[in-house]
């Protein structure tokens, strides 16, 4: 079999993306596979969910994998314990568990100490991973080499996405598209629903919306990147030319998963830890302003912490640790487990295009976006856990409680990590500011 063969069989057992890792001889089943320094191999592979596994010593996490090695009639042998092992003491993740219970795993490939071997991952539309390895001296093996190709994602190189386009395609395409919803100027405000149809936004935070519908991409649609592999946000400026200015940008909308939160539902926390509205609309409790980590707040006088990472080191002391808004008792009043927060923080930010805008009102609500965007790449958890730490990344709750004393109060779940425009490039390894 050859490699155009080989992407082929991927393809028909629903590869979207293949990558290629040429192995070590370190690289086996007995000392795992090396998926790279960091957390960044999360941003590429898909898993079950991440999970705390670890002693005070030595601390990891683990996360399943649904895997299976691909066979040259096309055929699929599952590996039911493969996982992901997340070092966070060095950082690295390793892959493991791909031979256990697999009844024709490449075993004679996999289990000891070759030169020469290369290992292909698709990832399907359905989120599973599909594995492939070529022997040293194969056909495929030969041809990959030949191609010369650079690792673009970590220690992986991107060698065919069948469905979607290329790294450098996609890139045009975006590129493409944000100078077309520029040229237009000035655009009505909307929001497009997963049903097709686009009704008038008129909230004062419609310019996401506003954008997205232009992508076609539908309010709240997915999880995952809004437009081939990048996500796509909006934050206001003062001045086009100036796209690092502005205020706030909303990271990320994560539930509190432990702590008072959790236990007793949102409506308790805000009427324990909230307070009454500012401008006096009756009957009404809100939870909000900017809470960042060693600074209590004056009026919730809660204090977000950063437990079990250790920001002079940058290393995590503890596998449960967490990010939690805490009391001057020490009680956990709303937390967000590492585990969690890791997953969702993997799953759509590891490409980012940070986009402009400007809105008016008259002669009705809209929105211009700017000529000048960043492309934000290469990001994960442990650069998102130093900037918390820092304070550049902060906690910016917009939580409100409704008609507070009655038994069918209205709530609002609105829990946001936010930074300030200028700070993003804490958070990736590269920022590059584009000219559309």
């Amino acid at each position: 079999m050859n490699l155009t063969q080989l992407k082929r069989l991927f393809t028909q057992a629903g590869g979207t993306t293949l990558y290629a890792k040429a192995l070590a001889e370190n690289d086996n089943s007995k000392n795992q596979v090396y998926f790279g320094p960091g957390f960044q191999a999360l941003n590429l592979f898909p898993n079950t969910g991440i999970v705390p596994d670890s002693s005070p010593k030595n601390p990891i996490f683990k996360a399943g994998l649904r895997f299976g090695w691909l066979k040259s009639d096309g055929q699929v042998a599952h590996a039911p314990n493969a996982q992901l092992i997340l070092y966070p003491q060095y950082p690295e993740i390793r892959f493991s568990g791909f031979l256990s219970g697999c009844k024709d795993a490449p075993s004679a490939l996999m289990a000891g100490r070759i030169k020469g071997r290369i290992l292909f991952l698709g990832v399907t539309k359905e989120r599973h991973i599909l594995g492939f390895v070529a022997g040293p001296g194969s056909e495929i093996a030969a041809e990959y080499q030949a191609l010369q190709l650079e690792p673009n994602q970590g220690v992986f190189a991107e060698v065919a996405r069948p469905r979607i386009p290329r790294a450098d395609e996609a890139r045009s395409k975006l590129l493409a598209e944000l100078k077309r919803i520029h040229g237009r100027g000035w655009i009505d405000s909307k929001q497009l629903h997963s049903n097709g149809t686009i009704n008038p936004c008129m909230a004062q935070n419609c310019g996401g919306f506003t954008l997205e519908a232009e992508f076609g991409i539908p309010k709240n649609s997915q999880s995952e990147p809004d437009f081939h592999g990048w996500e796509i946000k909006q934050h206001s400026v003062a001045s086009f030319d100036r796209p690092d200015s502005g205020g706030a940008i909303t990271l990320m909308t994560p539930e509190p998963n432990i702590g008072f939160y959790r236990e007793h539902g949102m409506a308790e926390f805000v009427r324990k830890f909230g307070y009454p509205d500012k401008k006096g609309r009756e009957d009404r409790l809100n939870f909000g302003g900017v809470h960042r980590v060693g600074e209590r707040h004056s009026t919730t006088q809660l204090m977000l912490e950063s437990q079990g990472y250790n920001a002079e080191t940058g290393k995590i002391s503890d596998a449960n640790g967490c990010i939690a808004l805490v009391t001057k008792s020490g009680a956990i009043a709303a937390g967000w487990a590492f585990s969690g927060l890791f997953e969702h923080w993997a799953k759509k930010h590891n490409k980012a295009v940070y986009v402009p805008s400007q809105s008016r009102v008259i002669p009705q609500r809209q929105y211009s976006y700017g000529h000048k965007v960043r492309l934000a790449q290469g990001t994960d958890s442990l650069r998102l856990l130093k900037a918390l730490a820092a304070g550049q990344v902060y906690y910016d709750p917009g939580i409100k409680l409704e008609r507070a004393s009655t038994e069918n109060p209205q709530s609002k779940h609105r829990s946001q990590f936010r930074i300030s425009s200028k700070n993003i490039e804490a958070i990736y390894e590269s920022v590059e500011s584009v000219e559309l």
